[in-house]
């Protein structure tokens, strides 16, 4: 299995990714970029100062200065390169994954490299050509900064009780200094950084990791908690009842916020979000936008389509309206805070008028690296016969009154698959048939 993905670099430390394969990534990288600042972060997993330290040697020797900005969010990493206008940036992280992964996120400039640019360090690194010379190293905090920018942007204008979880991972360090100063009342969960992830994977799309969220938040009658995963660039929200909200809802609730000041706004959004995510936009005068899964695909896309916001099921959230247009699940939970200080209604009572759908959460199914995308364009075959395929990621199958998906995961052995209609009978049929069709494939039979 490649260790060189769709929009990043990752997985298994010790296996796939090591000391050595990191200093070869960061000459691979300085090559690359030729010359110029790189801005490093690493999350707070145990082999990221093993992955840091030879990154950054490698990084120096092909003539890059680099200014280490310690443990930090995926967020400030990004934030870092507009604050300190650097030549591009590299975030060490396993993201969501298990604690033994780990990988590499590059930018070049404010942009993530993703697909063929990932590709091209691969070359670099088979070639063993690499441009041979001496940066230098620097330090730098940016939390503080990144803290006031984010306070110049947003407004609570009424006191909420917020209940923040950051799963042990690098949003402990920044959300709840940001949401005490934006002068929320403050219960902090696992916000101590520790990278065996004790108390619960930080994953906000399972909804087994926020039972603890959920009690809490019932616990203490707050106005809304969130979860962040182990790098803090996603969000998971669950609302005053301690009900969850979805990604799909979540960004229905930003997007009526947008949509109130800037009508005919793009509003671009992932294969996996709701149908009525898709009505209430064009309900609120806006445009949707549906495209590819995956952070480099949709920061791309929300610039070439000049979107003021775009989101994933998975809880990335991107905003231009005000921000920078990368995925920051602090910025998105401050938003949320904003949003929901505005209003005189609950976030369980603006939810209630979303228009109800049935769905599935995220479903991952193991399936061999190798045949993952051979199985996906089998299914875009067979019920191309008799449905509808959008296929701008994966197989999204339309139905009259539903629809279901098969897609390849980018970061994993796994089909996602999720499935929706308009009343939980047919959700089951809907999901049936196509699982049905799953099972005609041996290698997912242990899965299904």
């Amino acid at each position: 299995m490649s260790i060189f993905r769709a929009y990043d670099i990752r997985g298994i430390f010790g296996k796939d990714l090591t000391g050595e394969i990191s200093n070869k990534i960061g000459r691979a990288f300085g090559t690359y970029l030729k010359d110029g600042t790189v801005a490093v972060g690493k999350d707070n997993r145990l082999s990221s100062p093993t992955l840091r330290d030879s990154l950054i040697d490698g990084l120096i020797s092909s003539g890059i200065d680099v200014i280490d900005l310690g443990i930090i969010p995926t967020p400030l990493l990004y934030f870092s390169i507009f604050k300190l206008n650097t030549d591009g940036g590299v975030m060490i992280t396993g993201s969501h994954n298990p604690p033994e992964y780990n990988g590499f996120k590059l930018c070049k400039g404010t942009d993530t490299l993703y697909g063929d640019e990932i590709q091209e360090i691969k070359k670099i690194i088979d070639s063993g050509e690499f441009k041979r010379e001496e940066g230098k190293l620097t330090e730098k905090n940016i939390i503080d900064d990144y803290i006031g920018d984010v306070k110049k942007k947003i407004t609570v204008k009424r006191k909420l009780k917020v209940v923040i979880d950051a799963g042990n991972g690098t949003a402990g360090i920044v959300a709840p200094i940001l949401f005490r100063e934006l002068g929320c009342d403050v219960i902090e969960l696992n916000c101590k950084l520790d990278g065996n992830f004790p108390s619960h994977h930080p994953d906000p799309t399972i909804d087994e990791y926020l039972g603890e969220l959920i009690a809490i938040v019932k616990e203490k009658n707050a106005d809304f908690g969130v979860a962040y995963d182990g790098d803090a660039d996603r969000a998971g929200f669950v609302d005053d009842n301690g009900d969850i909200i979805r990604g799909d809802q979540a960004l229905i609730l930003f997007s009526r916020e947008i949509l109130e000041k800037r009508k005919n706004s793009k509003i671009v959004f992932e294969v996996k979000c709701s149908q009525a995510l898709i009505e209430d936009i064009k309900e609120h005068g806006g445009i949707p936008i549906m495209y590819k899964t995956g952070h480099s695909f949709i920061k791309k896309k929300i610039k070439d389509e000049d979107s003021p916001l775009a989101g994933e099921m998975s809880g990335h959230f991107y905003f231009r309206d005000n921000y920078y247009g990368y995925d920051d699940g602090i910025f998105a939970s401050a938003r949320m805070a904003q949003l929901l200080s505005k209003s005189k209604e609950k976030a369980s009572e603006l939810l209630a008028k979303v228009p109800k759908y049935y769905s599935t959460p995220e479903i991952r199914i193991d399936c061999p690296e190798d045949l993952k995308f051979k199985i996906v364009d089998e299914i875009t075959k067979k019920f191309k016969k008799t449905n509808e395929v959008i296929t701008v990621d994966g197989a999204r199958i339309q139905f009259k009154d539903g629809w279901g998906l098969v897609r390849a995961s980018n970061t994993q052995p796994a089909l996602i698959l999720r499935f929706e209609a308009k009343t939980q009978n047919r959700l089951e049929e809907i999901k049936k048939k196509v699982i049905g069709e799953l099972r005609k494939f041996p290698a997912l039979n242990k899965s299904l």
